[in-house]
């Protein structure tokens, strides 16, 4: 009998039989790639856009500016950039606690292959669905506060490295290029991810608690009981994964947020 090979990716585990062995059709493979992303690609526009909204107005309202005030030679110091940077971040936990607790529950299911067992999960719906059935309206916010403490530092300083490296490749008066935005944006995103992995290891941990996953008694808990068992580098699992989608990723997202805001805030010809 073929030996069925074990990975460990962040806090879960997933067993990866032998194709024949479960009967796992051609077609599903490549799919299985994207398993849970559904809800997550359709949410990410909403959550992008509390967190850029969020930023730009708390970063006029803390500098009493406007942006195109900031690119004309008046830019924001680095401590209202940070501090705007972690208003988005508490801002957007409302939103993306449940989107990413819904994203770890489907992704963690390893069986429903061609018949073999049955997915706790049929899809998003029936996982909230089950959810608030079983654990009621918190049980969406289960590994929130990890989150939190996540996002809100994280945020802080995934804005910071962005205006730096933008101010550093922009001619002063004028508004960044394509390459500097882009550069800027894919540093921000590897050096925020850099912060980000261990409270994330540590939420993914909490999020599957008390549903297949070991259960924990809160933060700290996970954290002492996972640096014992693992030692260190538990807290740095995925880390290279993640700065590696970190960087086009956050270089896409931000050229298109300096070309929307270009857009939206043009002068008028009158």
């Amino acid at each position: 009998m073929r030996k069925c090979a074990e990975y460990r990716t962040k806090s879960i585990s997933f067993h990866l039989l032998p194709l024949p062995a479960i009967g796992l059709p051609r077609k599903r493979q490549i799919p299985g790639f994207f398993k849970g992303m559904t809800f997550p690609v359709l949410t990410t526009g909403i959550t992008n856009a509390v967190v850029f909204g969020s930023y730009s107005n708390a970063l006029d309202c803390l500098t009493q500016s406007q942006r195109n005030d900031r690119i004309q030679g008046n830019p924001a110091s680095a401590s209202a950039v940070f501090a705007a940077g972690c208003f988005s971040g508490l801002a957007q936990v409302v939103v993306t606690a449940p989107v990413d607790l819904v994203k770890v529950r489907l992704q963690s299911q390893t069986k429903g292959w061609a018949g073999v067992g049955g997915d706790g999960y049929r899809g998003p719906i029936h996982c909230v669905t089950v959810i608030l059935r079983e654990e009621g309206p918190r049980g969406l916010f289960r590994g929130g506060l990890a989150l939190t403490l996540r996002d809100v530092p994280c945020y802080g300083i995934y804005f910071l490295p962005y205006e730096i490296t933008c101010r550093f490749l922009t001619e002063e008066g004028k508004q960044p290029g394509t390459f500097a935005v882009l550069m800027a944006g894919g540093v921000a995103g590897v050096v925020t991810w850099a912060f980000a992995t261990p409270m994330d290891v540590m939420k993914a941990r909490l999020q599957m608690s008390g549903a297949g996953g070991r259960v924990y008694q809160g933060v700290l808990h996970c954290m002492s009981v996972s640096l014992k068992e693992e030692g260190v580098r538990v807290f740095f699992k995925g880390l290279l994964l993640n700065s590696l989608r970190a960087f086009p990723v956050n270089a896409i997202t931000f050229l298109s947020y300096e070309r929307l805001m270009r857009f939206l805030t043009r002068p008028s010809a009158d």
